[in-house]
């Protein structure tokens, strides 16, 4: 019986280091990706610059993606692997910056930036992981009404300039219609003098 335990006993311990070994083996294998997006969704306002945030990890060399889909279709803005190549499409070629962190930064938006981006991190052993932020851009409103309000200045300011040029024309008139008058009165009554002396 006691040589049945040690075999047991030995089964056991054979059998504990084979699991650890295999488990050893299974952390040490490459592979697995992880993306974090912090904020999933942006608001912007025409021509200004948006971080589009996001933060991969991963054990091997991972190639980055990032797409643009909208309305107006769906465009390949830029991919790269980290530590070689970056790929940026014509279309964005002077207004992507690429982050070593898997984020983008997108200058001078417009309304057609507005959209969904969706990101992909794949890893060189297969995994993959996906991530998605909704931009969403305004136009300048405040900019419009500062425009109007100039405009509604300066018109006030020219009806101001008229209305005293009007005064000051109106105040003349009276002034020489009063001289005008006056002198009338006097060469009248200069007349009148005359008269009643050749009389």
């Amino acid at each position: 019986m006691r040589p049945l335990r040690g075999c047991r006993g030995r089964g056991v311990v054979v059998g504990t280091v084979t699991l650890c070994l295999a488990a050893g083996w299974a952390l040490r294998t490459p592979g697995g990706v992880s993306l974090v997006v912090p904020q999933p969704n942006i608001n912007a306002t025409v021509a200004q610059n948006i971080l589009l945030s996001v933060e991969y990890s991963c054990r091997g060399v991972a190639t980055i993606e990032w797409k643009h889909v909208s309305s107006w279709g769906t465009t390949k803005i830029v991919e790269w692997k980290s530590g070689n190549y970056v790929n940026i499409s014509t279309v964005y070629k002077d207004r992507v910056t690429t982050f070593e962190n898997g984020s983008i930064q997108l200058l001078n938006v417009g309304m057609r930036d507005a959209g969904y981006y969706f990101i992909t991190v794949t890893e060189e052993y297969g995994t993959n992981a996906y991530g998605t932020i909704i931009v969403n851009v305004y136009e300048i409103i405040y900019e419009d009404l500062h425009f109007v309000a100039v405009l509604f200045a300066f018109l006030a300011a020219v009806s101001a300039i008229l209305i005293c040029f009007m005064w000051l024309c109106n105040k003349s008139l009276h002034l020489f219609q009063k001289k005008t008058a006056h002198k009338l009165t006097a060469s009248t009554t200069e007349e009148i003098e005359l008269e009643t002396i050749e009389c």
